[in-house]
């Protein structure tokens, strides 16, 4: 319970750090901005600690969670944009 509700606080801060990291103006709200920060750490923290990359809590994590909302980030512009 502990780790999801870490995830969700790290998850929060890097969708900030994430938007502010890609170039482009999003136009995004800062509710969607933390549910894709959100996202984006719990995929990262899954994948990299499913691979074997690095333990749960690691300064590795917290760069992977900005690349992983980084990349849903560019997706979610990407669907946004056709519609």
């Amino acid at each position: 319970m502990l780790s999801i509700l870490g995830t969700l606080i790290v998850g929060l801060v890097v969708g900030f750090i994430a938007r502010a990291v890609k170039p482009g103006d999003d136009k995004l709200g800062w509710i969607m901005t933390a549910l894709l920060g959100v996202a984006g750490s719990f995929l990262a923290s899954y994948v990299g600690t499913a691979m074997g990359w690095y333990q749960h809590g690691a300064a590795a994590g917290w760069i992977a969670s900005v690349v992983g909302a980084v990349v849903l980030l560019v997706i979610y512009g990407l669907f946004k944009g056709k519609t």
